[in-house]
């Protein structure tokens, strides 16, 4: 399996913070937000990743991250030309890298310790399909994808921001794809706001039944605001000096 990291965006939300350089290099406790994803990659045994980012800032993340050694991986980079172009314009820059592999894809600022080795492995072994990782919390707020599960962890249905959720169950910016989700892709048609949304990509492994969820402990989407930047830095430390994260 291939890994892919999201690292691109304009990150409005976060100015004047980001007026200078990409959200995913600000710091969270004691390292770039983008050391977490990286270093989840690695955890899951990923040993070759692509990091997109936007033009402004392809030069910052390959002299911070350089060849990935460091990291026990190999970081390839690639350029997302349209910031504005969405989550699955961005995954689509890796249909060469990925040479008909599965791909594991984590968006740059989402903060998690949920080891996922077993689940990619277990994945690495099916025929086909999609998995998306989900976390129970409150999503009457509409800030969220919301995923509908049965018991078994086959995905029912995934919702964009819905005003009356059918489930507790957040989606998180974390996905295992086989080698149909670039064909998916080709046939997404922009949405409301101009991008080929994710949750529409997964809603096709959802009406072919081959999309699964797993659920994840903690997690924080640390770029979405200053609030949750500043709950992504107060919560590591916490982990840290607990020992659970390093």
């Amino acid at each position: 399996m291939k890994g892919m990291i999201l690292a691109g965006g304009l990150a409005t939300r976060l100015r004047p913070l980001t007026s200078v350089t990409n959200k995913h290099l600000l710091p969270i406790y004691n390292k770039p937000m983008i050391y977490y994803p990286i270093e989840a990659m690695a955890r899951a045994g990923i040993k070759e990743v692509l990091l997109t980012s936007s033009p402004d800032h392809a030069g910052h993340f390959e002299n911070l991250l350089g060849t990935g050694e460091e990291f026990g991986l190999k970081l390839f980079y690639a350029v997302q030309e349209n910031p504005k172009g969405g989550i699955s314009d961005a995954i689509m820059l890796a249909e060469d890298f990925a040479k008909d592999e599965k791909l594991l894809v984590v968006l740059g600022d989402n903060i998690f310790g949920f080891n996922l080795k077993n689940e990619a492995e277990k994945f690495e072994k099916r025929d086909k399909g999609a998995m998306v990782f989900g976390i129970k919390m409150s999503t009457e707020s509409g800030q969220y994808g919301v995923i509908e599960m049965d018991k078994d962890g086959r995905v029912i249905s995934i919702e964009e921001k819905p005003e009356h959720p059918k489930s507790d169950i957040a989606q998180t910016g974390i996905y295992m794809y086989d080698d149909q989700v670039f064909k998916f892709i080709k046939n997404l048609t922009p949405s409301a706001r101009g991008e080929l949304e994710v949750t529409d990509l997964n809603n096709f492994y959802v009406k072919e039944g081959t999309m699964s969820c797993s659920l994840i402990d903690w997690w924080i989407d640390a770029g979405t605001s200053f609030d949750e930047l500043l709950r992504a830095n107060n919560l590591v430390a916490e982990k840290v000096k607990q020992g659970e994260l390093i």
